[in-house]
């Protein structure tokens, strides 16, 4: 099995392989046009995210800049995914974003791993885990998101939290590390309580 076959299987690989180093170059290349565009060149950013996911949907919009390890190439939008400024997707393997979720600023999805062993380390061993965020979730800013971590569908993640483990859906979790506070109810902020007159 060829080191680039090694991304996607959780096993020890070697990030330097020639053929991976030749195809995340190639995908940056793109990243790095995406995020040089003008806020005028709407019709621009949308092909090139066309041509940099491995998935986009419908009506996704992302506030560059954006980074990827591997371009996006690994990244998988459902419809209406929003990406606030400086938001990082470590994609060494696959991240999948339900649709009309919203990620704020700087917020980091990883999915590369290293070794706890020093000796794997130094010869620059890694390995790597999918992660799932749900449809209709909102990440807040400066949130973490570690390597195999799954997020359920409308749940929504404290500004600030690492989240080292999955997170049902339709839950309010915050923290480090992250932890369910309650569950999504008539509430939309703290003590204040959705008016359905209002907004029906």
């Amino acid at each position: 099995m060829s080191m680039k076959d090694k991304l996607h299987t959780g096993e020890l690989y070697l990030p330097g392989d020639e053929e991976i180093l030749r195809d995340q170059t190639r995908r940056l290349d793109r990243l790095y046009d995406f995020n040089r565009t003008r806020p005028t060149e709407a019709g621009k950013r949308q092909a090139l995210m066309k041509e940099m996911f491995a998935e986009i949907g419908e009506g996704c919009y992302i506030e560059p800049p954006f980074y990827a390890n591997m371009g996006a190439g690994h990244v998988h939008f459902g419809n209406n995914v929003y990406c606030n400024f400086g938001v990082t997707m470590v994609d060494d393997t696959h991240i999948y974003v339900g649709d009309n979720t919203m990620i704020g600023p700087n917020v980091t999805v990883a999915t590369a791993g290293h070794p706890i062993l020093p000796e794997l380390r130094e010869k620059g061993y890694q390995y790597n885990a999918p992660v799932r965020i749900g449809r209709n979730c909102w990440i807040g800013a400066g949130a973490v998101i570690l390597p195999g971590v799954c997020i359920g569908d409308n749940s929504v993640i404290g500004a600030g939290s690492v989240v080292t483990g999955n997170i049902p859906s339709d839950v309010v979790a915050v923290g480090n590390p992250c932890r369910v506070l309650r569950e999504i109810n008539e509430y939309y902020y703290k003590d204040k309580r959705i008016d359905r007159s209002e907004i029906d």
